[in-house]
């Protein structure tokens, strides 16, 4: 098999191997080497040996498969004073279309009467009602807490919970199950 395969190689014109030689090279530098993105392998087989490791510092969440890096993702974690817990936690729920109990909009007739509210402070305006924020593929961990698709722009910006790009929010909810571990560490 490698013989046919080297015999094919000299079969081109000496030109024409170093061109595809160099797009080769080209290719593998300019790839997502330094962001992996969950492929196929993902797609395939169970979700045993994975988990998810979110640090705060670095403003980053990796998903590991045995202890492979397999995606990364850029985070937007809690701000000052709403702090996203550290420890060893777990996937507990996951929810594709889930929305805040705590944080959104007070609506009346379809119209937003009262925006970016905390249900427990204030008091709703006559007539309307509560809508929670979206958090699409959202990944509970830990009380109140969890991943979910948001605005990342680039620092520590949420109410405490885990905001990933909506593409990448996606990936990790698919690539995960209930029980799958959840380490998060500053």
């Amino acid at each position: 098999m490698i013989r046919r395969a080297v015999s094919q190689l000299l079969k081109f014109p000496r030109r024409r191997f170093l061109e595809l030689s160099l797009l080769a090279v080209v290719s593998g530098l300019t790839s997502c080497a330094s962001v992996p993105e969950i492929g196929g392998m993902m797609d395939r087989g169970g979700t045993s040996g994975r988990r998810i490791e979110v640090d705060l510092t670095d403003q980053k969440a990796t998903l590991l498969h045995h202890g492979k890096v397999v995606a990364v993702s850029p985070i937007s974690s809690g701000r000052e004073g709403k702090t996203t817990p550290t420890g060893r936690y777990s996937v507990i729920q996951k929810s594709p279309n889930h929305r805040s109990t705590l944080y959104g909009n007070y609506v009346r007739n379809g119209k937003v009467v009262k925006e970016n509210v905390d249900i427990r402070k204030g008091g709703r305006p006559p007539g309307s009602k509560f809508q929670g924020t979206p958090m699409p593929y959202f990944l509970r961990f830990s009380g109140a807490y969890g991943l979910h698709a948001g605005n990342v722009p680039g620092y520590p910006a949420s109410a405490g919970c885990v905001r990933l790009p909506p593409r990448h929010a996606k990936r990790f909810y698919n690539a995960v199950k209930v029980g799958t571990p959840v380490v998060v560490r500053r």
